[in-house]
């Protein structure tokens, strides 16, 4: 299993410092950065001994070129959703459960987190198959961003070896516009087809499916199409 941390438009050098370092503390090594800010000494020295993981790290201008190369993409937040009718937030997953989750599957993983202010915007979210959450008090759920970088990454440092391939993401893409395609052609409420979409792209997110299930739902869904075309 590859990892990579994608922080969005973070706000300060400082804490893409202490991110690298949190990430050399359990060995993983891929950082990219969406937007942002100059990184001079300062991004160093918090960085500490992890000076090789911002030399190696990459910079995009967009969260879509960011994370394009991804089987799978776990949004983090702090304010999960309350019901499992609000499927932007919903279901979440703990690190723990996360870990069960990938457990014996082969993939790259982008673990994407927000900006420090107001995290990652609903878009971003939807954007995302799976979404994770760190349990916090009530009270005041909002984490430094290194410290729910890694507690996330202590969970994730020893995922055990698999030999489950995950589906491409582009292949996921696929899928998830076939489906769309199929709503629009019955009589299934423009309403909720947005959300039934979101829906499906969260079950099938975690299901974190192979290529040839992919393959399997989109020739059902061919199947449909033909019979709605005659």
């Amino acid at each position: 299993m590859k990892f990579r941390i994608v922080l969005v438009e973070p706000k300060y050098e400082g804490n893409i410092g202490s991110v690298a370092r949190v990430m050399k503390n359990f060995g993983f090594k891929e950082l990219v950065l969406v937007k942002p800010p100059p990184l001079g000494d300062f991004c160093r020295a918090m960085a500490s001994h992890a000076g090789d993981v911002l030399d190696n790290c990459k910079t995009f201008d967009s969260f879509v070129d960011a994370v394009k190369n991804s089987n799978i993409m776990v949004g983090t937040t702090a304010i999960t959703g309350k019901s499992d009718d609000e499927h932007t937030r919903m279901p979440f997953f703990t690190p723990k459960e996360l870990k069960e989750k990938l457990c014996g599957k082969v993939g790259e993983i982008s673990l994407v987190f927000g900006r420090e202010d107001v995290g990652l915007s609903n878009e971003e979210i939807k954007k995302c198959d799976m979404i994770v959450g760190v349990p916090t008090c009530i009270e005041y759920p909002v984490m430094n961003l290194s410290h729910a970088v890694a507690i996330i990454l202590y969970e994730l440092n020893n995922v055990p070896p698999g030999k489950i391939e995950l589906a491409k993401h582009d292949d996921l893409e696929r899928l998830y516009e076939h489906c769309q395609f199929i709503l629009n052609q019955t009589d299934y409420p423009k309403h909720k087809r947005n959300k039934t979409l979101l829906m499906l792209r969260r079950i099938f997110g975690r299901a974190t499916l192979t290529g040839r299930e992919v393959q399997t739902f989109r020739g059902i869904l061919r199947k449909i199409e033909f019979h709605i075309k005659r």
